[in-house]
């Protein structure tokens, strides 16, 4: 099972956007850091193209179950289907991820604390500092 660690932020909101995972596998080996520029977005929608990235990633690596570890409280709640999607400029964001979570077995989300994602963190802020 991979486990991937996901972040999205905004410098502004919306403005010059990030997203960042890491991937690790069943031994908690980094097998790949993400990085990427996404133009001028919000934080959520910075979070959902984490997701996406990583999704994209899991099933390139061909993995059949996947943990998501996310600190946007917001993003793993609608996910569940805890929180409705009021915002139009994510509810295709959410489609996308909802689509993708079909090649999996098994997907798990668990929201943690800011201070646990400091990798993916970190993989934001360089890609934001690139543009």
């Amino acid at each position: 099972m991979l486990k991937i660690f996901i972040d999205g932020g905004a410098v502004g909101n919306p403005g010059p956007a990030g997203a960042g995972m890491v991937i690790y596998d069943e031994k908690g080996k980094i097998i790949k850091k993400i990085s990427e520029f996404l133009g001028k977005e919000t934080n959520n929608q910075a979070e959902y193209h984490g997701l996406i990235f990583a999704l994209i990633w899991a099933k390139e690596l061909q993995a059949k179950q996947v943990e998501i570890y996310s600190d946007s409280e917001l993003l793993v709640k609608q996910i569940k289907g805890e929180y409705k999607i009021k915002n139009k400029n994510i509810k295709p964001l959410f489609v996308v991820a909802k689509f993708l979570l079909q090649f999996f077995e098994k997907v798990l989300f668990f929201n943690i604390h800011r201070e646990k994602n400091k990798e993916a963190d970190k993989l934001v802020k360089m890609a934001i500092s690139l543009c």
